[in-house]
């Protein structure tokens, strides 16, 4: 009989093991929410984060920094017949692209993508009033030339050094009739995207967005019509918790499977002492990102407007400290809004060192000097205040602002801390311009991609543009723009090297934001997920979450 029971054990114990049900959601927790969903408005790291599930950008750069087809069979190249130079009126040169679709792409609707969402894009992009972020993206398309379903010929005005770098397309049979109907100005507001972003129709990748919830938690679900490798991953849901301490809580408590390392999860301090602590909990992956802190300035501000107290501002922050403290070193000090990791970066680039006695000589230089209370006042009594905002809830960034409000105090400047909520900050704050002071934050950049959306003078936003660009500070240069130019469309490389030589000298010189960091993320990956692939730039590694596998 014993015998007979033991055997019947072992019978059922390989049985009872593959009946454990595979695991099929993925809980993924974020540091914020989007402020809204249309792809090309309000460009936000977490709604890239989100938005790469579900919305694949035509070509994107992967973890080996190789441009590669994501919804396109070959890369435009110049060895080919795809990518040739052509006349344009007035006889200037422009630039004819030929683009061709993979066969098979459906919208989450079943309505196949074609080449007239292309067309439809670019009509879209480069209507300076259309509300996009980056108005040269798509504005540098004059005109596609639909060859057929799958085909089709984009005319530049100009020769283009990214011709092979195309971004996300829209669904022309839903979007076009909102755009004719409401027109540009209006467009992105009345967009699907924005009032019912869980229509199907606006979503090709792998996953389509089912559910929207309270401003905080968005539900993926596997695109029936996706024609690539089917996700294996049946739900993933993406949770906001807008405070990074209660975040990490979350994660703590196995509320959520994981954070990620793109600039929307813990912050790099909670993820370090993670590391530390709990070694065996997580895969910790440390990657080099193309990631940039930094602080904005408000150079309409007249206190702000003089070079001298820009430059005053950042000798007075030991950031090299800060970075020893908070990071353990791993965040090098930047002097360019270009990574050391790039080849364009300026290695002879100048240099802001910690120096208090050379920040309160400058600003003794511009005008301001100690008061009895020990803050500057100048010579018609206006005390030396600049307000100073980071996104609340965010306790790393709290903490470096709190540091540097410090610092600066040491100096004689006074700060007024105004945080806003991240939806607030970079929903209508920045866009608008309406920040007076200084504004902490973080850009993450693609590969080499053009440094106009941040630094053109034609990307600030203005009503006139319909608050397009996001060239906060309003930095007008006139060598930042001819810079920006040459790499944009000088296809010698020799050429854009020295424009991009140019236009770092003229940021470390006239400091329209000043650089803290080049940052380094720490992902946090569950044991039980394989095959997520960190990049290190803006092309996340969502865009390739199809093939990412969960252990039962």
């Amino acid at each position: 009989m014993k015998r007979l029971v033991a055997a019947l054990c072992l019978t059922l114990i390989p049985f009872l093991a593959s009946a454990a049900p595979p695991r099929e959601t993925l809980t993924i927790g974020l540091s914020s929410f989007p402020t809204q969903f249309h792809p090309y408005a309000d460009p936000e790291a977490v709604k890239a984060y989100i938005e790469g599930f579900a919305l694949r950008p035509v070509t994107a750069y992967n973890a080996e920094w190789h441009n590669t087809c994501l919804l396109c069979t070959d890369l435009p190249s110049q060895d080919s017949d795809t990518v040739k130079i052509e006349e344009r009126p007035p006889g200037l040169p422009g630039m004819a692209v030929t683009l061709k679709l993979r066969p098979g792409l459906k919208w989450g609707d079943g309505a196949p993508v074609t080449a007239h969402d292309i067309a439809f894009t670019a009509k879209v992009g480069r209507d300076p009033q259309s509300g996009f972020a980056n108005t040269r993206a798509w504005g540098k398309v004059e005109s596609v030339e639909v060859v057929d379903e799958q085909t089709a010929i984009l005319h530049l005005d100009e020769v283009s050094s990214a011709f092979d770098r195309i971004g996300e397309l829209l669904p022309e049979h839903l979007e076009g009739p909102i755009y004719d109907k409401f027109g540009p100005t209006e467009y992105v507001h009345q967009s699907l995207y924005n009032r019912a972003p869980t229509t199907p129709g606006l979503w090709n990748g792998p996953y389509l967005v089912s559910q929207v919830t309270g401003g905080n938690t968005v539900v993926l679900t596997p695109n029936p019509y996706w024609s690539g490798n089917p996700p294996q991953i049946k739900r993933v849901v993406l949770l906001a918790v807008e405070n990074s301490s209660a975040l990490l809580a979350t994660l703590l408590a196995g509320d959520v499977d994981m954070t990620p390392g793109e600039g929307v999860g813990l912050t790099v301090d909670q993820a370090l002492t993670l590391a530390r602590t709990q070694p065996k909990q997580f895969d910790y992956v440390f990657r080099p990102s193309l990631g940039f802190d930094h602080i904005d300035l408000q150079l309409d501000n007249p206190i702000l407007a003089d070079v001298r107290v820009r430059r005053a501002l950042l000798a007075a922050i030991d950031r090299p400290t800060i970075s020893e403290k908070l990071f353990d070193g791993k965040f090098s000090v930047a002097d360019s809004f270009v990574s050391p990791l790039e080849p364009v970066f300026d290695q002879d680039v100048p240099r802001t060192l910690y120096d208090p006695a050379a920040a309160r000589k400058l600003l003794a230089e511009a005008g301001w000097n100690k008061g009895a209370d020990g803050i500057c006042t100048d010579a018609a009594g206006h005390r030396l205040n600049v307000e100073f905002r980071v996104s609340a809830g965010n306790k790393q960034r709290e903490l470096i602002e709190q540091v540097i409000q410090s610092e600066w105090k040491q100096v004689c400047v006074e700060t007024t801390i105004r945080n806003e909520l991240p939806r607030a900050l970079f929903g209508n704050t920045l866009k608008n311009r309406t920040f007076s002071g200084a504004v902490l934050y973080a850009w993450s950049f693609p590969v080499q991609s053009s440094p106009r959306q941040i630094l053109g003078s034609d990307q600030i936003p203005t009503a006139e543009n319909n608050h397009s660009g996001t060239n906060y500070p309003g930095w007008r240069s006139d060598v930042a723009d001819q810079a920006i130019k040459v790499i944009e469309t000088e296809i010698d490389p020799d050429k854009r090297r020295e424009a991009w030589m140019a236009i770092q000298r003229a940021y470390a010189e006239d400091l329209p934001s000043l650089p803290l960091f080049n940052r380094v993320e720490v992902h946090l990956i569950p044991k039980f997920l394989h095959a997520l692939v960190p990049t290190g730039h803006n092309d996340t590694s969502v865009l390739w979450a199809e093939d990412w596998r969960m252990d039962p």
